[in-house]
């Protein structure tokens, strides 16, 4: 198979990129699942905005502050100023944010945000963003998507990014030969036992750049969910209770039902409170108090994590909900630049997968959504801008044996192993003994 765009992974970032080339060129889309099935779908809070100049400096020092100031100033300033554009994208594309009834966008606020600067489309902002980008995709002549297809390997030679070799639904590998490659796989948090991530987000992409050399930043950055619904331990994923629900003036209380921290600290420090409240108390939870929220605006502004507290057996409007921190996004990825350029030429990376130094240590609320698509758009460009598209050799088919990677649950496991101990070794480095 032969294509001028290979972009592997169907989330936002992944949908985004494809929209913002031209449909002159043949896009491949490939996803490991179904093309629902990213996390991307699973975004609650919402996606920020600059509002007008004068927020600019307060959004700027949120972002870094939240990131402990080990935050990328270049990259922090182009998501910011980049925000107004891709809403105006996302507004052309149907998403249908919140309004006043002025008309207006409504605007809510998360923990570690100064002001109020989110844009939301009820408490499932990322279903609403993704699905209208996949139906725009799913329009196009020039992108074919493959479900069920997961990358194995990429092809490199003299340091350039040839294509891939992939597994078919059918259970077949296949050679596919691309002008360029774009890794929008997503997380990692298929790694742990306890996440809001997809179980079969596994670093994949970040396991197969370190099999070449492809230069990676921060891979132990990973961000902690301080509050999902806690239960035994037997569903795929932690349910997550959105930040936006504290933004909106929820409260956390210990096992005596008295309020222990402010909600609103940085997630990193949230989850460090909890985690000691639980050790205090001896518990494996905390309580989230959703009553403070007016009834009327709890069912509008969250209907689905009221529905599914509700299918757990919880009513949120006359009872608390017990809470528990659980893994829920990677700051850290393979290196890129400012156009999501890897070490590699001809490879991007897009989304969570990618670290462009935004987030720093610490992602503050709502900035992921912002960032994938601010940097995708950004990858879209830098390639359309190299006028034309590296074509396709004969002979590499020819020079890879699709085969070697037969036992397809022996290559993912081996992934994996590399992917934990790099952040093993990356963490140990941090602190060492």
């Amino acid at each position: 198979m032969k294509t001028d765009i290979l972009i592997i992974g169907t989330g936002c970032s992944g949908l985004y990129c494809a929209l913002q080339l031209p449909e002159s060129l043949q896009i491949t889309m490939i996803t490991k699942s179904d093309l629902e099935s990213s996390d991307s779908f699973l975004a609650q809070g919402g996606i920020c905005m600059l509002r007008d100049e004068s927020d600019y400096e307060s959004y700027f020092e949120d972002t870094m502050r939240a990131g402990h100031y080990e935050n990328d100033r270049k990259s922090v300033e182009i998501m910011i100023r980049s925000s107004a554009g891709v809403i105006q994208d996302l507004s052309d594309c149907g998403v249908d944010f919140q309004r006043e009834e002025s008309g207006g966008y409504a605007f809510t606020r998360e923990g570690a945000h100064s002001k109020s600067r989110i844009l939301f489309h009820e408490d499932i902002t990322g279903k609403e963003i993704t699905g209208r980008l996949l139906a725009r995709v799913q329009k196009r002549s020039n992108i074919t998507l493959l479900e069920h297809t997961a990358l194995l390997d990429i092809i490199s030679r003299d340091n350039s990014c040839l294509g891939a070799v992939v597994r078919k639904e059918d259970g077949t590998n296949e050679v596919i030969q691309s002008g360029f490659t774009v890794l929008a796989t997503g997380g990692i948090g298929g790694l742990f036992t306890h996440s809001t991530n997809y179980r079969h987000l596994t670093g994949d992409a970040v396991a197969i750049a370190l099999k070449h050399n492809v230069a990676l930043k921060n891979i132990n950055y990973i961000q902690i969910h301080p509050t999902t619904l806690y239960t035994d331990g037997k569903d795929e994923r932690s349910f997550l209770i959105s930040e936006s629900v504290r933004g909106e003036g929820a409260r956390l209380y210990d096992k005596n039902m008295q309020r222990f921290v402010n909600e609103l600290l940085p997630r990193d420090q949230l989850t460090a409170a909890i985690r000691a409240q639980m050790e205090k108390d001896r518990t494996q939870f905390v309580w989230e108090d959703l009553r403070t929220i007016p009834k009327e605006e709890l069912h509008r502004h969250f209907p689905n994590i009221v529905a599914h507290c509700a299918r757990m057996g919880y009513d949120v409007t006359k009872e608390c909900i017990p809470v528990v921190p659980a893994q829920h996004y990677f700051m850290g990825g393979i290196a890129v630049n400012y156009s999501s350029l890897t070490s590699m030429k001809r490879l991007y990376a897009v989304g969570e997968t990618a670290c462009n130094g935004v987030h720093g240590r610490n992602r503050l609320a709502s900035n992921s959504l912002l960032e994938s698509l601010v940097f995708a758009k950004r990858a879209a460009q830098d390639m359309a801008a190299k006028n034309t598209v590296p074509q396709p050799e004969p002979e590499i088919s020819a020079s890879v044996n699709p085969e070697s990677y037969a036992d397809y649950d022996a290559v993912m496991a081996d992934y994996r192993k590399m992917v934990l101990q790099e952040i093993k070794t990356a963490e140990s480095r941090a602190c060492p003994a």
